[in-house]
């Protein structure tokens, strides 16, 4: 092989190399995009919103725990002191932020669903002040006050167009960021005993323990039966739940948690597409501009905000 050739193909691979978590990234965020997709479907079959939140979690732990068994062992050893850590993010953030989501998914558009999930970093920014003390800045004060005038134009309240269904729809996506952000505040104190890959695993065998009883879902298990409806319930634990969280925390090795905070924001690039190829959906002019703003506050929050626990979707 000439050596001109050889070297070329020595730097594409390098490249291909240096650049691979940042596609791993990319990967993780269009597979959180895709979520709305199994959530439709199984609303369709029949499931209730809380009831899609314990399908997801329920199967979502098994299939990590499976995984762990073999892969990650050393890291699953657990003080049952630290469990009401898991009970915050299990249950005060992941039950109501996925509750929160599916439901404005259900309500609103899955664009706008999305991008009122992306609030949770303005969130984040005003409950560290309060519980983890941490200085609130300027550019952290711009941030959230770009999140909440982009939140303004997103609702459509200057058409005076907002049903009673949308206007709980919007409750419920604005209830989705804060209940993400929660992760990340009582993620702060997991990670100090915990893997990353433990405290998700942990907080949704929390989330577990109290779904399962609290929809009574073996109630479920004829609908669960059904060839489509285990389709969509494993592939909502699989794809934009535990196959996602392995890209992403791949990604992580090769690359600041800034970095990946920025590429995590092909998530409401595709569910964008998929909204307006699958369901029809379309933003007025008004609400194009709410969500590019929304994004540009959500990425100069970001900047500061390096090293954040845990993803969106």
């Amino acid at each position: 092989m000439p050596g001109w050739l050889l070297e070329s193909s020595l730097l594409r691979v390098i490249g291909m190399k240096k650049y691979r978590p940042h596609f791993l990234i990319v990967a993780a965020a269009s597979l959180w995009g895709l979520i709305s997709v199994f959530v439709k479907n199984l609303t369709a079959i029949g499931f209730s919103a809380m009831e899609i939140v314990a399908v997801r979690a329920t199967f979502a732990f098994l299939l990590l725990g499976f995984f762990g068994m073999f892969r990650r062992r050393g890291e699953l050893r657990l003080d049952i002191r630290h469990f009401p850590y898991f009970v915050g993010t299990g249950i005060f953030s992941i039950v109501f932020f996925n509750w929160c989501y599916f439901t404005a998914i259900n309500e609103l558009s899955v664009s706008l669903a999305v991008i009122l999930l992306y609030t949770a970093p303005a969130f984040v920014a005003l409950l560290s002040v309060l519980f983890l003390k941490e200085p609130f800045s300027r550019r952290k004060g711009w941030g959230v006050a770009g999140t909440m005038a982009g939140c303004l134009l997103l609702s459509g309240v200057m058409d005076d167009r907002l049903s009673g269904s949308s206007l709980f729809g919007f409750a419920a996506g604005l209830g989705s960021g804060l209940g993400y952000a929660l992760y990340t505040i009582f993620g702060k104190f997991c990670i100090r005993h915990y893997s990353s890959f433990a405290t998700t695993l942990y907080t949704f065998l929390a989330a577990s323990l109290f779904l399962v009883p609290y929809t009574r879902l073996w109630e479920k298990l004829p609908l669960l039966a059904d060839g489509k409806a285990l389709l969509f319930s494993l592939g909502l634990a699989f794809v934009p739940t535990v196959l996602a969280y392995l890209l992403y925390t791949e990604g992580l090795r090769g690359v600041d948690g800034s970095v990946a905070a920025v590429l995590a924001t092909v998530e409401p690039v595709v569910a964008f597409l998929i909204g307006m190829t699958l369901y029809g959906e379309r933003f007025a002019p008004v609400q194009w501009i709410g969500g590019i703003v929304v994004l540009l506050s959500v990425l100069l929050v970001q900047k500061e905000e390096k090293g954040n626990i845990g993803q969106a979707g």
